[in-house]
């Protein structure tokens, strides 16, 4: 029997958390060239809020009302279009749908590469709640490494390493080789040494306490939070060309972006992940109903890996 409506956070006014609304909505039907997803789970990233918080930044991203929330999506093929191919229905999969992945079905098209609209094959060994926290964060890790290149000879920080993007950032850093010094607060060292990180604490004094746990010297920074990090490794001679933004513009510094990431790289994060190579830190789960307050934790950049939303 077809499934005629179904559960979807909507937005009638752009805002903070308090604007997110669980609505009955007509289903989605997968197309021509798409495949309609049961969703099961959906991670949640800072550019979800970010993007939804006024309209000015809502357009930028194509946005307009009534808009939904969240891109990051695990679930189950359940509907596949004409001309598919690589995916049926019972497939297990993850991937993207901006801001529309909270929702019980996403449509994405079956060839898209983009995070904002793909689906991936999700392996063996990766529960949905594990696969729905990849795309975004695992994307855009990838791309900020791969403007710094760290490997075994070198010695890198990382800016905000506890947070969504900063689990990968310090797993995938210390996979090829590399020493980690990751900023965080005092709460979250034994969380950073968890992942393979030296703890540092970030604010005033951080290039001299940096200094201090590595007098040979730093070699690339990657700042995941702002700018601070950034100043920090220009203090300690690190070249602007070994130096990678994510949220901020720094003249002279190479900006990363998920949509940048080289082919293939968010499967090679989830080989990694089924391998048990990688681990993705789920610091809290919340019902959809419950959308509000995980958007509040979310929002608060204080969680220590990744906030899921389950369907």
């Amino acid at each position: 029997m077809p499934v005629n409506t179904s559960r979807a956070v909507r937005l009638d006014s752009f805002g903070g958390p308090e604007v997110l609304n669980v609505r009955r909505v007509p289903a989605p039907q997968a197309g021509p060239g798409q495949i309609r997803v049961r969703v099961t789970a959906a991670g949640l990233n800072p550019m979800d809020w970010i993007m939804t918080a006024d309209a000015d930044t809502a357009a930028g991203f194509g946005l307009s009302l009534p808009a939904g929330f969240g891109t990051d999506y695990a679930g189950v093929v359940d509907q596949v279009g004409d001309g598919v191919t690589g995916f049926a229905p019972g497939d297990r999969v993850f991937g993207g749908a901006l801001s529309r992945a909270v929702a019980d079905f996403v449509v994405v098209d079956a060839a898209g590469g983009t995070a904002a609209n793909e689906a991936h094959q999700t392996p063996d060994g990766i529960d949905d709640r594990t696969a729905a926290t990849l795309t975004i964060a695992g994307r855009t890790a990838a791309a900020a490494l791969a403007v710094v290149g760290p490997g075994p000879d070198d010695t890198v920080l990382i800016g905000g390493a506890a947070g969504g993007v900063g689990v990968f950032a310090v797993q995938l850093a210390r996979l090829a080789g590399a020493r980690v010094i990751g900023t965080g607060s005092a709460a979250s060292s034994d969380f950073l040494r968890g992942l393979g990180a030296e703890p540092v604490d970030y604010g005033d004094g951080l290039a001299d306490r940096v200094r201090a746990l590595a007098p040979g010297g730093v070699t690339a920074a990657v700042d995941l939070h702002g700018t601070e990090t950034v100043h920090a490794a220009r203090e300690l001679g690190v070249p602007d060309a070994r130096i990678c933004t994510i949220a901020a513009q720094v003249d002279g510094v190479s900006p990363a972006n998920g949509a940048n990431a080289v082919p293939g790289a968010l499967e090679e994060i989830a080989r990694l992940v089924a391998a048990g190579r990688l681990r993705v830190p789920i610091a809290a789960g919340f019902p959809v109903e419950q959308i509000r307050p995980a958007a509040e934790l979310q929002a608060g950049r204080h969680v220590k890996g990744k906030v899921v939303i389950d369907l």
